[in-house]
């Protein structure tokens, strides 16, 4: 009895009363002294019809358009132009009605005819331009010459496409391709053996201007372009990988920072490439010339697009190819190669027989070459022949990459003057 009135105090019912200390009045929690929220029953799954027990998503609230409103909207769909809610009506739409759809089709054709495809690589005048507006607000300390500006270009050039090669690009196969005598001739090597020919015949350059040879001991006994090619190939003990890379920046950047802080105290310096020499200026032009075409070859062998130099820097660089060809059709007429002079040779200055070269395009102009010596003067009253060209296909043809049949896009006059000019041009290259 006495247990009986301590349970009705307390208020604690019996199992049977449901109580004790895991009944639901008091959730399971002994001292809490707060009751459990009531469970609401879930519905259970019927195994035999598959039914699921939640309700069925509602349909995404959106504009209700009727067909001729979702029909206007078609053209402004196919521009992108439609606001996300009307999109995805108009895209609801054409799902349902096949006539609309076939019209969207037919915009979307329309849209990608009226939009030219661009190509992600950078256009080639975009540092020139930039370097130019940094310049124009502060002009450097020591600005870099003119005629070395297109060797700083060209390396920088050369250098952006290089950055990013693996193992696989450095390794790919590469055909060096240039003119001897009439005929044309190869050497093949690897992407980094063309980045090792350029950091030895560039060396030509360094060594003038009093730098460190990079063949160091390794020289041959005449400084040709190949011969030091040829060395550097030998010495190394392994092809040359991905390592020659430094180097040769190195010494481009040391080149450029040295012209730039001897500004004109080097104009007198002359480069020797064996049978002979060019003036610092001219052989700044010359190495640009290589390095862009020894990109356009790298380029090649990893098909990679590679864009030509920038119209004021092509323009330099024909500008040389032309002055060096009175010299190259006389060198050619000494050893047979070309017709004999017509004419007694003229006096230093004098106008003699000329030929009109025409180079079209970026970079071009007109230049007026004399045939029978080259000390004479082109001139317009003894013009023979004329030759016009695009000026990245003559750039080709010096470079010994395009054969001189192939390579005039026009010609009047003389026919063996103008052969004799053709083939001189493509004996400028060299390995």
């Amino acid at each position: 009895m006495e247990q009986d009135n301590t349970r009705k105090e307390t208020g604690i019912r019996d199992e049977k009363g449901q109580g004790g200390p895991g009944g639901p009045e008091r959730g399971g929690e002994q001292g809490t002294g707060h009751r459990k929220p009531p469970r609401i029953p879930m519905p259970r799954v019927s195994v035999e019809d598959g039914s699921s027990p939640l309700p069925a998503a509602p349909p995404p609230a959106g504009p209700v358009l009727e067909h001729p409103v979702l029909k206007s909207l078609l053209g402004a769909w196919a521009l992108a132009a439609c606001s996300a809610e009307e999109a995805a009506a108009v895209e609801l739409h054409l799902g349902e009605c096949g006539a609309c759809a076939d019209e969207a089709r037919r915009l979307r054709e329309a849209v990608g005819l009226l939009q030219r495809p661009e190509s992600l690589d950078l256009d080639p005048g975009l540092r020139t331009r930039v370097l130019e507006s940094c310049l124009e607000r502060r002009p450097p300390r020591i600005p870099v010459p003119d005629w070395a500006a297109a060797y700083d270009a060209e390396t920088a050039r050369l250098d952006a496409l290089l950055q990013d090669f693996g193992d696989a690009e450095w390794h790919a196969p590469v055909r060096l391709r240039w003119f001897r005598g009439d005929e044309p001739t190869s050497r093949r090597t690897t992407v980094a053996g063309v980045i090792a020919h350029l950091l030895s015949v560039d060396g030509l350059v360094a060594v003038a201007l009093g730098l460190d040879d990079p063949l160091g001991d390794v020289t041959p006994p005449r400084p040709t372009p190949a011969a030091r090619t040829e060395a550097y190939w030998r010495a190394s003990h392994f092809p040359p990988t991905r390592a020659v890379r430094a180097p040769w920046r190195d010494q481009s950047h040391s080149l450029v920072r040295a012209v730039s802080f001897t500004g004109g105290g080097v104009d007198g310096t002359r480069v020797p490439y064996g049978g002979f020499e060019l003036p610092l200026h001219d052989a700044m032009l010359d190495r640009a010339f290589e390095c862009w075409v020894h990109a356009e070859d790298i380029a090649d062998a990893v098909d990679y697009p590679f864009e030509p130099p920038s119209p004021r820097h092509l323009h330099r660089m024909i500008d040389l190819a032309a002055r060096m060809l009175p010299a190259v059709l006389a060198h050619r007429r000494g050893n047979g190669l070309a017709a004999p002079a017509q004419h007694r040779l003229v006096a230093a200055g004098e106008p003699g027989r000329s030929l009109r070269l025409e180079i079209e395009g970026s970079g071009g102009g007109e230049w007026l070459i004399p045939l029978d010596s080259p000390a004479a003067k082109g001139s317009a009253e003894h013009e023979v022949a004329h030759v016009a060209l695009d000026g990245v296909e003559f750039c080709h043809l010096a470079a010994g990459h395009v054969p001189p049949r192939e390579a005039a896009a026009g010609q009047v006059g003389d026919k063996e003057a103008i052969r004799d000019v053709l083939y001189a041009a493509a004996s400028l290259s060299r390995m």
